[in-house]
């Protein structure tokens, strides 16, 4: 059965979309079966592995609704091994067109379960809030993982996260747990970044992975290319920092 991770984080700008696209990617490289899930109204994991708005006949806002299966919204090979479930701005009504849908919070799972045993990883990238939509990718994972930005208020983000992994977890999905967190826009040149990591460690008994992903131009252009980083610029350290974020989250799921 295929793990399905959940990349959230309330805070916004921490690199989540980032590492949705790119680890995604990566697992698909590295041989693993991915579908990657965008869960986001904002879209951008879904511009950000080629789609255009053209493109895309059904989204993940229809299959909520109930107005087509997943074959209509699965789109396969986008990248070999990779299938992604692309999502627009439709999605952000959602909220209020599912007030009245009985077990709401576990739309997405209901459909996930269907088809888990095909994929080695279902990874989702969340909305940077607390609304039915994170709920419900809390509510369908195994595991959390979180980004934090190597920043000030990074601590502030983290806690809340892990908030509503509790709740979620009493209430929702007693198995979730927290698949870890990894630090992102690190930048080598300042002491805060080091502060930063320094910290958390300090204050945080969870998973914190080794790789640490840089600032890095071609991370941040590949996006508006349509392309992952490991297409966009397949020797850039942020492909290299991705590479090995996805090689520990294989033998992460190697250990359990």
């Amino acid at each position: 059965m295929g793990r399905i991770i959940a990349i959230a984080n309330q805070k916004g700008g921490v690199g989540k979309t980032t590492t949705a696209i790119n680890l995604s990617a990566c697992l698909a490289e590295a041989g693993q079966k991915v579908l990657s899930v965008d869960f986001d109204p904002q879209g951008n994991a879904t511009s950000g592995l080629g789609f255009e708005k053209e493109d895309m006949d059904k989204t993940v806002y229809e299959l909520l609704l109930g107005d087509c299966g997943l074959d209509a919204c699965i789109y396969q090979d986008v990248q070999e091994n990779l299938d992604v479930m692309p999502s627009d701005m439709n999605l952000a009504a959602a909220e209020i067109e599912l007030l009245d849908v009985k077990n709401k919070e576990s739309l997405l799972r209901t459909e996930l379960k269907k088809i888990s045993d095909s994929y080695d990883f279902i990874i989702i990238d969340c909305p940077p809030s607390l609304n039915i939509l994170t709920i419900n990718a809390l509510t369908a994972a195994d595991t959390v993982l979180v980004p934090i930005q190597c920043e000030y208020y990074a601590l502030e983000g983290l806690s809340q996260i892990l908030q509503t992994v509790e709740m979620v977890k009493k209430r929702l999905n007693p198995d979730l747990e927290l698949e870890g967190v990894v630090f992102t826009m690190y930048d080598a040149r300042t002491n805060l970044s080091l502060e930063v990591v320094e910290n958390v460690k300090k204050h945080l008994n969870e998973t914190i992975y080794k790789t640490i992903i840089p600032r890095n131009v071609r991370l941040a252009e590949a996006p508006s290319h349509g392309m992952p980083i490991n297409l966009y610029d397949s020797r850039s350290s942020g492909a290299e920092s991705y590479r090995m974020l996805a090689s520990e989250v294989i033998n992460r799921g190697g250990e359990e």
